[in-house]
């Protein structure tokens, strides 16, 4: 029963680290770790290059579009509870926060890349109505640095065996 598993797993991994199917694969995860939902997409990008290192650009590129798309429908979902919700503020700190993130404007976005806080700073953006696309271009930087600088930090932490 364990080789089975441990066969259909490396099949599964290697399916997945076709090009074809690999730069999708990181382009969904990428989407979806941008959301609110807890996903890392940072192991998919850096297993798809150290299998395919000829995709190294074009897994960063992919990895930057699908989580800066993913930003921006959390963006969006942002927008859309504030239209729904009203402006229910409970704390101080919530205040406090939404107005440091509102006198920093769309530049804040380029934080999104961080852990915990990234994601929700963008919906948080979307709440405070800032603008859309300035909004995501941030993000855009923000992200591909993140992707650049983690992957050649991975890749050098674990070079290839020869």
């Amino acid at each position: 029963m364990e080789t089975w598993i441990h066969s259909h797993i490396a099949q599964l991994l290697g399916w997945l680290s076709l090009p074809e199917i690999g730069l999708s694969t990181v382009f969904i995860v990428s989407f979806i770790s941008a959301t609110l939902l807890p996903l890392g997409s940072e192991p998919a990008v850096f297993g798809l290059i150290k299998l395919n290192p000829e995709l190294f650009w074009a897994a960063i590129l992919v990895a930057t579009t699908g989580n800066t798309l993913g930003g921006m429908f959390s963006w969006l979902v942002g927008f859309g509870a504030h239209k729904a919700v009203g402006h229910k503020l409970h704390s101080a700190s919530d205040v406090r926060a939404l107005q440091w993130l509102k006198s920093l404007g769309p530049k804040a976005c380029l934080l999104a890349w961080l852990p915990v806080v990234g994601d929700p700073l963008c919906a948080m953006a979307g709440w405070l109505k800032l603008p859309l696309w300035p909004c995501a271009l941030y993000m855009l930087i923000g992200k591909f640095l993140r992707y650049l600088v983690m992957t050649v930090s991975l890749l050098w932490i674990f070079p290839s065996q020869v």
